[in-house]
C-alpha cells in the first residue's frame, strides 16, 4: 500500500509561462557564495579584486556546458531520441565531473593569459568548489534525482534525518538512499578541512590537490550506492573510475611537484599586510 506523501515542489516561483525552478536557484546560491569567499580570500592573497570576477565571467557558462555535454554525451541513447530535452538543465543532469573539467581548463588558459599562477588561483577557489557541490547537491534533492539504491522508512529514521528529508525521498511508492546527502555531508566536511589547511601553509597547489583527492574518495563510495550512474560499460561507473584517475592523478602531481622544486612557494607567502585605519594614521600624525 503505497503512502500519501507529496513531493516538495521542485518549482520555486511561477511568473506566467516562466518557471523558475528550485534546481536553478541553488546552483546560483552556490555559484553566489562560493564567488564572495574567493573574492574575500584573493584580495589577502594579493591579487587583483576583479580577478576572479573575470574569471567567472568564463568559467561559469563554460562549466555549465561541459558539465552539460558531460552528461548527454554517456546518456546518449535517450537525448539522441530526445534531442529537444538537451537544453533542458532546469530538470537535472549536470555532470560535476564535466564542470571540473571545463572549468580547470578555462582558469589554467585564463591565468596564463593575465601573468598569474594557476596554483595559486586553483588554491583559493578550492574551498569554494566543494562547498559549492555541498550546496548544489540539494538541487538534486529537490528534483528527487542522484538518489541511491530502495530503503525502508525505517532506515531513514534510524538516520535520525527529518521528515521533510525522508519523505522526499519516497519516490513512486518507494524509499531511496538519500545519497545527495552523505555526499553534501562529505563535501562539508572537506570545506572546514580546507580551511584549517590554510593555516597549516601547505605548499602551493597543495590545498587544490588535497581537494581533489578528499572529493574524489567521497564520490567513489556515494557512487557506489546510486542506481543513475553514468555507465562507461555494464560494469563500470564513468564517476569511479573518473575519481581513481583524479587521485592517482593528484597525490603523483604533488610529489612530482615536490620532487622538483615547483612547490617551494607556501600558501601564505606574500600575504598583504592589514591595511591600517584612518584613526590610526591621524593618531600618528599628531604625535
Amino acid at each position: 500500500m503505497e503512502e500519501n506523501i507529496q513531493p516538495l515542489d521542485p518549482i520555486a516561483l511561477s511568473l506566467g509561462p516562466i518557471q523558475i525552478h528550485w534546481y536553478g536557484v541553488i546552483i546560483g546560491a552556490a555559484i553566489a557564495l562560493g564567488l564572495y569567499l574567493v573574492i574575500r580570500e584573493s584580495d589577502k592573497r594579493g591579487l587583483e579584486k576583479d580577478l576572479f570576477t573575470d574569471l567567472l565571467l568564463w568559467a561559469i557558462p563554460i562549466a555549465i556546458l561541459s558539465a552539460r555535454a558531460y552528461y548527454v554525451i554517456f546518456e546518449w541513447d535517450y537525448y539522441s531520441q530526445n534531442p529537444g530535452q538537451i537544453i533542458a538543465i532546469w530538470k537535472g543532469g549536470l555532470a560535476i565531473h564535466g564542470a571540473l573539467i571545463g572549468s580547470v581548463i578555462t582558469a589554467y588558459v585564463f591565468t596564463k593569459k593575465r601573468g598569474v599562477s594557476f596554483w595559486k588561483v586553483a588554491d583559493i577557489a578550492a574551498p569554494s568548489l566543494i562547498l559549492g557541490q555541498a550546496i548544489g547537491r540539494w538541487g538534486n534533492f529537490m528534483n528527487q534525482e542522484a538518489h541511491g539504491g530502495e530503503v525502508t522508512r525505517e532506515f531513514l529514521e534510524g538516520l535520525f534525518l527529518p521528515d521533510w528529508i525522508i519523505n522526499q525521498m519516497y519516490i513512486n511508492g518507494t524509499y531511496y538512499h538519500p545519497t545527495f546527502l552523505y555526499e553534501s555531508i562529505w563535501n562539508i566536511i572537506g570545506f572546514i578541512l580546507l580551511l584549517l589547511l590554510r593555516r597549516v601553509n601547505l605548499r602551493q597547489g597543495e590545498l587544490f590537490l588535497t581537494y581533489l583527492i578528499w572529493y574524489s574518495i567521497g564520490r567513489f563510495y556515494v557512487e557506489g550506492l546510486r542506481t543513475d550512474s553514468l555507465m562507461l560499460t555494464e560494469s563500470i561507473r564513468m564517476a569511479q573510475l573518473i575519481s581513481v584517475m583524479l587521485i592517482i592523478g593528484a597525490v603523483a602531481v604533488l610529489i612530482y611537484r615536490r620532487v622538483k622544486g615547483y612547490a617551494n612557494i607556501r600558501y601564505l607567502d606574500q600575504e598583504v599586510p592589514p591595511k591600517k585605519s584612518k584613526t590610526t594614521k591621524k593618531k600618528k600624525k599628531k604625535n
